[in-house]
């Protein structure tokens, strides 16, 4: 239920919907970190011993949840919810992780972790920098042409989504890889292939999000705040630049997450 996995996942869309940005972001991030903390403490510790009975299971949620977070968040119009599907559906990538239960497994887990909630921070950011208490500005037609006026916010949101979506050099392709590669090790070849593919659709509704903002004329009907938070913008520049920097050099951060697995289990 906490990481909105399948068939758990209802909550997840309208409480994303209804909640601030920043609550969402929180939502999105911290409460699914501490309970995917939690679910790989249990399974791969406590519950070792009897993995061949839940494996098959977990095996079973994982694709639904990838699959499903994929094809539902094709069709939303609202951001917020859209990356709601989308948590669920990365819900569903780090189950692949907690499915393989080798090393390469474990350690995956950690940096998928780190990855995905840096990169969401970062998008529920924009989202909250971008609305206001009467205005959210979280409907898709609210970003049409947003680099016409607010070309530093659509930047930093391009480079959140192509992390989402799993394309290099961002962290989110490391991640992505590092998670599949476990999967492959431990011999899951056809939730690997279930991965692959549903990433490859997602990153149609992230693309989407980009065609509005570079290539749709703005409404003028939509209003967006003039003034942006310097402070905020100088946070989500350094979240970005973590986004970069992590795809482009991963390996210090990968070793960590190895030795920091390697002295729980």
């Amino acid at each position: 239920f906490k990481i909105s996995a399948v068939p758990f996942h209802m909550w997840t869309p309208d409480a994303y919907e209804g909640a601030p940005a920043i609550v969402t972001g929180f939502m999105s991030t911290g409460v699914k970190a501490a309970a995917f903390a939690a679910f790989t403490r249990v399974f791969l510790s406590t519950f070792e011993p009897f993995t061949d009975d839940w494996t098959p299971v977990v095996w079973v949620m994982a694709a639904l949840t990838m699959i499903l977070g994929t094809v539902v968040g094709v069709a939303q119009s609202n951001l917020k919810r859209m990356l709601a599907y989308s948590s669920i559906a990365h819900g569903g990538y780090l189950l692949v992780g907690l499915v393989a239960a080798n090393q390469v497994g474990k350690a995956a887990i950690l940096f998928y972790l780190l990855a995905y909630a840096v990169t969401n921070l970062a998008a529920f950011g924009v989202i909250a920098l971008l609305g206001s208490r009467d205005r959210p500005n979280d409907e898709l037609r609210n970003f049409a042409g947003l680099w016409q006026t607010h070309p530093a916010p659509a930047a930093l949101m391009t480079v959140c989504l192509l992390s989402l979506g799993g394309l290099p050099p961002t962290v989110g392709f490391i991640g992505k890889w590092y998670i599949f590669s476990a999967a492959v090790s431990a011999g899951y070849y056809g939730l690997a292939i279930i991965g692959v593919l549903t990433s490859v659709v997602s990153v149609f509704f992230y693309l989407r999000v980009v065609v509005m903002m570079y290539m749709t004329d703005r409404d003028s009907a939509v209003a967006v705040p003039e003034r942006i938070s310097g402070v905020g913008m100088v946070a989500l520049v350094a979240a970005v630049l973590a986004i970069i920097y992590l795809g482009i050099l991963p390996t210090q951060v990968l070793d960590m997450a190895a030795d920091s697995i390697a002295t729980i289990f």
